[in-house]
């Protein structure tokens, strides 16, 4: 498909267009996070809690390759609106759940939706402006995701402390349809029609093996047949999908792109840093408010520093680039990324804010520059025809990075709760949080405050065990000395051909 010339003055209000639907999708993976404890006491099932992000999530990762074929082959505008109309529809429905149940069931429809908002919007980019003009315009998509990063926490903060929970969802609606507009007055473009051949084979399997790993993650009470069966599960989809994705014509993950060594460093560490950012802004908020006995609104500002940290990595970047190379850049500000980490280890019940916030700081900075390089690298490592199945690659490992990470620090909260709340305060420590406003009066319990402390804390050390590893694996990424010290950007591979 190709686009027909956009006049310069229309480009603006498209990429605004591109913001404001970025901003809303991003902003509703983590805009739950200061609110699900007001929301948990009012529906109850407290164990249920990672399933509201990972069923969001789940669907986003599992959706996100399927619509960027289809909009090479309907265009761009018609599947990226449609998209957007599934996302508000569910996002009505879900400020009147009344249930768990139902509430994971339309954050699952939401992520039906969001699945094509964010890559067909990148491919637009792509579309639109050239090398020089496009890494300018992804440093200003990045910052939306580290706005949305700190936004959502604290829009959730005044929601719940000011109106029904229900407006955590219900303030997508204007945004979308200001998104609609844009997208429908301001985007032009002209399709070559051609055959839709989706490999929906493939995208059931991997559902099926997915979601059956994070049944087992999240269902750890479970019996060992379960638990068996579900892993069994998991194995024998997985390689049957790696065996369909072999021989489909088109399959949803290349199978010789993905096996390229830049895109699949690229995508480990990115896959790993979306598990381990998921961490800090979906666990940190209720340390705060439960153990640190805070408010909603002071528990949102604890992330606050992600807005400055990952801007700032994006904005210096460039600079970085010319005077160090990409690969000094990205292994030295990567290190940030652990570091910002370690500050979670160190907290206990009588910690200021202000450390989190340094912690949130520095993982932002190295999350700036993780997501930013990886994105360009991968960019550029491909002819263009590829572009957008290379771009999709990123974006899916993110956002399957956020699924597994939600619902695997999700089980080891559960664990740790059981394990340190010996006798009944286990039992006493899930009705407490079953309340409306179980979590703030939390702190006035010695005895359950210390368990959820301590069931926390192995949640830290698992952010911090996945942000060491993403560091690890950015040293794996074949980057050359002198890439990014000059235009056009190559890497170590393109370099050997």
């Amino acid at each position: 498909m190709m686009f027909k010339t956009v006049d310069k003055t229309n480009r603006p209000l498209v990429i605004a267009s591109i913001v404001l639907a970025t901003f809303m999708v991003a902003i509703e993976a983590t805009i739950v996070a200061t609110a699900m404890p007001r929301i948990v006491g009012q529906l109850g099932g407290f164990t249920y809690y990672s399933w509201v992000f990972s069923a969001f999530l789940l669907a986003q990762s599992t959706t996100t390759v399927i619509y960027g074929k289809l909009s090479d082959t309907f265009g761009r505008k018609p599947i990226l609106i449609g998209g957007i109309v599934i996302f508000l529809i569910a996002s009505a429905l879900a400020g009147f759940a009344w249930s768990m149940a139902s509430l994971i069931g339309f954050r699952l429809l939401q992520g039906i939706g969001a699945g094509a908002i964010q890559p067909v919007a990148m491919t637009i980019v792509g579309d639109l402006y050239k090398l020089e003009e496009r890494a300018k315009v992804q440093g200003v998509l990045a910052s939306v995701w580290a706005v949305s990063a700190v936004t959502g926490p604290l829009a959730g903060g005044l929601i719940v402390d000011n109106f029904s929970w229900g407006w955590i969802f219900w303030i997508n609606l204007p945004i979308g349809v200001l998104t609609i507009i844009g997208f429908a007055l301001f985007l032009h473009e002209s399709v070559e029609p051609r055959k839709a051949r989706i490999d929906y084979l493939g995208t059931l399997l991997f559902s099926i093996s997915i979601v059956s790993l994070l049944i087992m993650l999240t269902e750890t009470d479970q019996g060992f047949g379960i638990l068996a069966g579900l892993f069994g599960m998991f194995v024998i989809a997985g390689a049957l999908f790696l065996m369909q994705e072999r021989r489909a014509p088109e399959p949803i993950i290349s199978i010789a792109l993905w096996s390229r060594r830049l895109i699949a460093t690229s995508n480990t560490a990115t896959l790993l840093a979306g598990m381990a950012l998921i961490g800090l802004t979906t666990v940190l908020p209720i340390y705060v408010q439960g153990v640190l006995g805070r408010s909603p609104l002071v528990a949102g500002f604890t992330l606050t520093m992600l807005i400055v940290g990952w801007p700032l990595a994006v904005m210096l970047s460039s600079r970085f680039f010319r005077a160090f190379g990409i690969r000094n850049t990205l292994r030295v500000g990567s290190l940030m990324f652990p570091i910002g980490a370690s500050f979670l280890l160190f907290l206990t019940p009588d910690s200021s804010p202000v450390s989190a916030g340094i912690g949130s700081f520095l993982m932002g900075f190295g999350m700036g520059l993780i997501s930013l390089t990886s994105i360009v690298l991968v960019q550029e490592s491909v002819e263009w025809s590829m572009r957008g199945s290379a771009t999709a690659s990123i974006l899916f490992s993110r956002s399957l990075g956020n699924t597994l990470g939600a619902t695997a620090l999700g089980a080891v909260l559960n664990l740790g709760i059981l394990h340190f709340g010996s006798g009944n305060l286990a039992t006493k420590l899930q009705e407490v949080l079953n309340q409306p406003t179980g979590l703030t009066n939390l702190s006035t319990d010695p005895a359950i405050r210390q368990v959820f402390h301590s069931a926390l804390h192995w949640t830290f050390w698992g952010v911090f065990a996945v942000a060491l590893l993403t560091f690890a694996t950015t040293w794996l990424i074949p980057v050359s000395r002198e890439a990014g010290r000059k235009l056009p950007i190559r890497t170590a591979e393109q370099e050997a051909i």
